[in-house]
């Protein structure tokens, strides 16, 4: 089991670490209130069947804040020592920034400081907010002061810290589409390969799909088919542990033709069984044989 409280005042960055983690496979939940933790913490040990915490599996964050009831965060290091927790598998993480700095943020933002309101300014509400979290920030394991990050890097630190130096996949997914009815809005990279040799015009051919094994034959023996489909890959290859770097969960490549039923969908096949080899999450899926707009009879595809 790993549990992690993610606290700090408001405006330090705590909606993106709890974020992160949830990318990382954490549960998480936000705002709970002190006085839930300790039926939280029994119903975590107790879920393994064993009432003990050996579920090494489970993995839940919990955001607690100056929205919590009055007085209870007061109680935060007698609860935390009640729940008795292990401390390899708990830890703390403070967020705080600079009093000009998140005065600046919530300016720049328009947002409403939770504490602020008719009779409490923007400054007062951030002084307040300090006062009322100190017994959470005295017992943090992990204090970040965000002044100076940037979201990406505090994304960074907060996995580094937290879930390991492991690389990060984001899940990859190929699509395969037809230039003639638009293209994909989702997509992080488009490769356009209408310039390649077109199975449509080949009459055996022109009624089945990327798919087909005669269909494959044919784009397989096509020497500019398999180069494209090699430089792609080296493209990919050289450039996702950068957008992987950048803490990117997501990337869409998408391959088109005219009609996305031959060429785009041999190619989306062939990079997915390639990159599936290298990497844990990978997909592929092909719009217009998914039945989106699905081509007119008698045009190229």
């Amino acid at each position: 089991m790993q549990f992690v409280v993610v606290s700090g005042r408001s405006g330090s960055g705590k909606s993106t670490a709890l974020q992160l983690l949830e990318d990382c496979g954490y549960t998480c939940i936000d705002n709970l209130p002190m006085s839930l933790l300790p039926a939280l913490i029994q119903q975590m040990h107790a879920s393994d069947g064993t009432g003990t915490p050996d579920n090494t599996d489970m993995k839940v964050a919990v955001g607690i804040d100056a929205r919590n009831i009055n007085g209870d965060l007061s109680r935060y290091p007698s609860i935390i020592e009640s729940c008795k927790l292990d401390p390899e598998s708990f830890t703390t993480v403070f967020l705080d920034a600079s009093h000009s700095v998140i005065l600046k943020r919530f300016s720049e933002t328009r947002r409403k400081h939770p504490l602020s309101n008719d009779t409490v300014g923007l400054k007062q509400a951030i002084e307040k907010e300090k006062s009322i979290l100190q017994p959470v920030a005295s017992l943090a394991d992990i204090t970040l002061d965000t002044s100076t990050l940037t979201l990406h890097e505090l994304r960074s630190i907060m996995r580094k810290k937290l879930v390991g130096d492991q690389q990060h996949n984001a899940a990859l997914s190929f699509e395969s589409f037809g230039f003639k009815y638009g293209m994909p809005v989702d997509a992080d990279f488009v490769f356009d390969v209408r310039c390649l040799p077109n199975p449509f015009w080949k009459p055996a051919l022109r009624n089945h799909t990327g798919l087909e094994p005669c269909v494959q034959s044919f784009l397989k023996e096509q020497p500019e088919v398999m180069a494209m489909a090699s430089d792609i890959s080296h493209y990919l290859e050289k450039w996702l542990p950068a957008f992987q770097a950048n803490n990117r969960s997501y990337l869409t490549v998408a391959i088109g033709c005219t009609g996305g039923m031959h060429r785009s969908v041999f190619l989306a096949e062939h990079l997915c069984q390639y990159f599936k080899e290298h990497h844990n999450n990978v997909q592929v899926r092909h719009r217009q044989l998914a039945g989106q707009a699905q081509p007119i009879p008698n045009h190229t595809s």
